[in-house]
């Protein structure tokens, strides 16, 4: 058996770092298996179909190198991978399941439904209470419930073909059996049991000539002889109805195996990670920018924030999967040969900022420095300066591990291209005592006439005059620093003179002396 999984998105906006998750989950599977990875597009609810979603999904996941076998973008054997242009085969499988007794017709209109609902909030004793979406009714379309209700049930297989020639409004409803018993076998949750009389009737095909969800699904999934289907628990209330699906079908036997993952929750961990809490808290929850089509709102994403795609995706493996070791950073391929859906939590993983900047960090000192000093060169040229090559090499090999974000190479390498024209009040206090300007003029004095040597001017400055004459050596050296960066910050002093080369620093340091001056005693 080859191994077959699929991820199928809706096109209904930009695609959730949870839905990357999944889709991530899926690859690793798929290859570890050395299977097949499809990507379908479930869009049978055209209401909430929204123009650029599709292909910011394709995007988002080429960018972070899921690859497909098989797909909307790429075609293959199964196509069309588009549920819409797949439309004309549902009916037939709807009234495959009217035929056999698994479905049937229902004529409500939405405003008898609502009314059905309260007055059963009304009149408790007509219903039960359930929790449905999270929230509780006394009121749901299903076997205790249907005989009440306008359908070809209650109403007669003659009555609701009169309704259908006429040209009534209708949907087909799938018809749970009375009192049963569901088992859905899930990889990481085991055995999940729930009795028929607590699930409704879900719509399987609507007015407009669409499926819905249960039915496209469990007709795709067939089709394509989907092996594993690894999608968020939050499709686990309606895995009863999917395993009744292949059942009513006769489709048992090839029923794939199911997999619920578990939440992306909020940091705080009480909560599914929403976009909400990404603007609150500061970080991306989609891997591009999103510029929505409708309200014109841009929501940042984790590429444009400068996150490498080998970071994300190791972030993401994490959360809800461990490999067993205390190994963090893997590869995609190390990533693969390690996947076990056994390793995947049941419980909700919190999301961190913090170690979404660890695993970016660590990722960004893994760049050749060729990588690093091209990003900087770029940043260089921005602002009007032509960099040397090799220079902006030696400066991104030096202050690489200073950088998480490409973002952040100008800000903090700028000193190494241009001279500051200001500098740090806080510093110039803490730093600048009287005196210093005599000390600054001594410095440029040892550079005019030792060696321009690493060692040589360490002996000259630091040996013989700093500690010969038991000067402080933090308030000179950070003097040092403040004349040459403009603030107290940077990397070895020395080091930085000898890039700076001797000419650049006596001028800086002159300019400092100028500027600055003579200061009294604080």
């Amino acid at each position: 058996m080859t191994v077959r999984v699929r991820f199928a998105p809706s096109p209904t906006g930009p695609l959730h770092i949870g839905g990357v998750r999944t889709a991530l989950y899926n690859y690793l599977f798929a290859r570890q298996q050395g299977g097949k990875m499809i990507l379908r597009i479930e869009d049978t609810d055209q209401t909430r179909f929204v123009p650029g979603a599709e292909q910011y999904i394709i995007e988002a996941l080429d960018w972070l190198g899921i690859q497909f076998d098989e797909g909307v973008h790429i075609g293959g054997p199964f196509g069309p991978y588009r549920q819409s242009d797949r439309k004309p085969l549902y009916r037939q499988y709807a009234e495959q399941l009217l035929a056999d007794g698994w479905a049937y017709y229902a004529f409500d209109k939405p405003e008898a439904l609502e009314a059905k609902r309260k007055e059963a909030e009304a009149n408790m004793h007509l219903g039960y209470t359930l929790v449905i979406d999270g929230h509780k009714t006394p009121f749901q379309y299903d076997c205790n419930t249907r005989m009440q209700m306008e359908n070809s049930l209650s109403l007669g297989m003659e009555e609701a073909q009169r309704r259908i020639a006429a040209g009534d409004p209708y949907v087909i409803r799938f018809k749970f059996p009375e009192d049963i018993d569901i088992t859905v076998h899930d990889l990481i949750r085991g055995d999940v049991t729930m009795n028929s009389r607590l699930l409704d009737d879900k719509v399987l095909f609507k007015s407009d000539g669409m499926p819905t969800y249960h039915l496209a699904n469990i007709v795709d999934d067939h089709l394509m002889e989907i092996t594993h289907v690894i999608r968020g628990e939050e499709w686990l209330p309606s895995a009863p109805l999917h395993v009744m699906l292949y059942r009513a079908f006769g489709w048992e036997e090839t029923m794939p195996q199911f997999a619920h993952l578990p939440l992306l929750l909020k940091p705080e961990g009480n909560g599914k990670l929403s976009k909400r809490d990404g603007d609150r808290l500061g970080f991306p929850v989609f891997p591009l920018e999103w510029h929505d089509p409708k309200s014109g709102e841009v929501s940042s994403g984790y590429r444009e924030q400068g996150y490498l795609p080998q970071a994300v995706v190791n972030m993401l493996a994490l959360l809800g999967w461990h490999p067993g070791t205390d190994q963090e950073l893997m590869t995609m391929d190390e990533l693969t040969k390690l996947f076990d859906i056994s390793h995947i939590s049941k419980n909700g993983a919190k999301f961190s900022l913090d170690k979404a900047k660890w695993f970016q960090h660590e990722y960004f000192q893994q760049l050749s420095d060729e990588e690093v000093a091209s990003m900087l060169e770029q940043q260089v040229a921005a602002h009007g300066i032509q960099a040397d090559h090799g220079y902006a090499m030696q400066v991104a090999a030096l202050m690489k591990e200073r950088i998480t974000f490409p973002s952040e190479l100008w800000d903090t390498c700028c000193y190494f291209f241009q001279a500051p024209t200001e500098y740090d009040p806080a510093a110039i206090k803490k730093r600048w005592k009287a005196g210093m300007t005599t000390h600054m003029a001594k410095v440029i004095e040892i550079l005019n006439t030792a060696p321009f040597e690493y060692d040589a001017i360490h002996k000259a400055l630091l040996e013989d005059y700093i500690k010969g004459h038991e000067l402080n050596m933090g308030s000179v050296m950070n003097s040092l620093r403040l004349a040459v960066v403009g603030k107290t910050v940077g990397p070895d002093m020395l080091t930085l003179v000898m890039m700076l080369g001797k000419d650049e620093t006596i001028r800086r340091v002159q300019r400092a002396i100028d500027t600055i001056g003579e200061v009294e005693n604080q």
